[in-house]
């Protein structure tokens, strides 16, 4: 199911915003939040985070900054042991209390 989500979205961003234009009042815009919830949420979890976003993405709402949020718990000991090999990040998790944090995307710079 995330797979067939994930691939609306892409379809979406690659053909019909160019339609619409692009005039997402928040950052990441809510295409890309929904993927990044579908993608660190259950699919129920993230279909309604990403309705509510859609929702408040009008005049009515000031917009800005909002990245999406995720109840995580990390195993202490993969934080705390070094690790020779080489890992590719995807989302950075920065956190905002102590079970929730923000899901931040990785840049790829040039």
């Amino acid at each position: 199911m995330k797979r067939i989500l994930l691939y609306l979205l892409s379809f979406y961003q690659k053909y019909i915003s160019i339609i619409f234009g692009r005039s997402c009042r928040y950052y990441p815009t809510c295409s890309e939040y929904a993927k990044w919830q579908i993608d660190n949420n259950n699919v129920l979890k993230a279909l309604l985070f990403s309705t509510l976003r859609i929702l408040r993405c009008n005049q009515l709402f000031k917009g800005g900054i909002e990245y999406p949020t995720v109840k995580k718990k990390f195993d202490q000991s993969l934080i705390t042991k070094r690790v020779a090999k080489k890992i590719k990040v995807k989302y950075w998790y920065i956190r905002k209390n102590n079970s929730t944090f923000y899901v931040i995307k990785e840049f790829k710079g040039s």
